[in-house]
This record gives C-alpha cells, structure tokens and sequence, in this order.
C-alpha cells in the first residue's frame, strides 16, 4: 500500500473483531512513536500500553464513543469493543509544545497498526481522572489520549462534504461509516 493509499483508508474505526493485537503491531506501534518528530527532540510524548483483557475491560465505561451518533450505533456492542488501548501520555516535566508533539505520534502511531490491518479510535472524550488512576498515570505526567484498537469489523470511506452532509460522519445502509472531507480546493491555493 503506497502512503497515500494508506492515508486514505486509516480512518477511525469503532467495531472491533475479538481477536488480539499481535505483538509485532504492538511494538510497531510503540516504534512509531519512538521515531516520531518532536520540538527540539524533547521526546515528551509515552504510552501505556493496556493490553490485559481484565484492564481493556476496566477501560471500556470510561471512554466514549462517535459524538456525532446515537449511542446504539456509534458504540460498539460488547462483541465489537476493542481488544487493546493505548493511553498517550505528556510529561509535563519536560517543556515545549506537547500538543503538537502529541498529534504527530498519533498520525505515527494509527498509520503504523493500520500497516499491518489493525484499526483504531483516537479518544478524547475520556474520563481522565479515573483513567490515570487506574493505569497508575500521576503528575508530572498527564493522560492526553486513549486510542482503542482492533481488527476493524466494518468499512469506512471518505465521502465528498456537500451542504447535505456538513462535516458529521455517517452510517450508511451496510453499517459502514461515511466521514465527509472537504475538497483540495477548499484547503489548499497556490500564490
């Protein structure tokens, strides 16, 4: 698959197949973030990798799921949740621009486990005292992001925005999800 191949299909994904993220995804994934660019080379950016089924389940109520649908279709059902989180982490001990930092490892990070199949769900809509508690997360570090992970069970495809559709994704008649973008000429223009 050619980058921009993968770029076109590394969508967000939020049905899961029950099967485990092999551990070569898992330390592609934690590569990816290793070799991510980062302001003055601060490295500030860590995960917590939630891989234990008893702990994925802990994580589950804490998290929620596609704002823009009701919540029985934009929340997985139980044999649809995801097999694994990562918890993305800023030490905020080290200075510097974190959130920049912090959005380039998640690009690094779902394009490395969408390499090899694996989907996921970047989630900030998430119950962050209760989740830095539980994976043990303290100051001077602080939770910013959990990604939910899995072998993707549906589709989802860019569509083109129109009037219609505004920028909310979708579910279309096969359960697959429409994620509106604008158009090249709306973003871009040459001088």
């Amino acid at each position: 698959m050619s980058v921009m191949e993968t770029l076109n299909t590394r969508r967000t994904y939020r049905r899961f197949a029950q099967k485990p993220v092999s551990q070569d995804v898992v330390d592609d994934m934690v590569e990816a973030l290793r070799l991510s660019s980062c302001g003055a080379n601060r490295q500030a950016v860590k995960l917590v990798v939630v891989q234990n089924p008893e702990m994925v389940k802990k994580v589950h109520p804490l998290v929620k799921w596609a704002a823009y649908l009701p919540p029985e279709q934009g929340a997985p059902k139980a044999d649809e949740q995801p097999v694994m989180y990562l918890a993305v982490v800023q030490d905020s001990s080290i200075p510097g621009d974190l959130n920049t930092d912090t959005g380039i490892a998640l690009a690094n990070i779902t394009l490395a486990a969408w390499a090899k199949g694996v989907g996921s769900c970047i989630m900030g809509a998430i119950n962050k005292p209760a989740l830095s508690e539980l994976l043990g997360i303290a100051a001077p570090e602080k939770l910013a992001f959990m990604v939910a992970l899995g072998y993707p069970t549906h589709a989802a495809r860019v569509v083109p925005m129109t009037e219609k559709t505004g920028i909310k994704y979708y579910l279309d008649e096969n359960g697959d999800y429409c994620v509106p973008k604008r158009s090249v000429e709306e973003l871009a223009r040459t001088v």
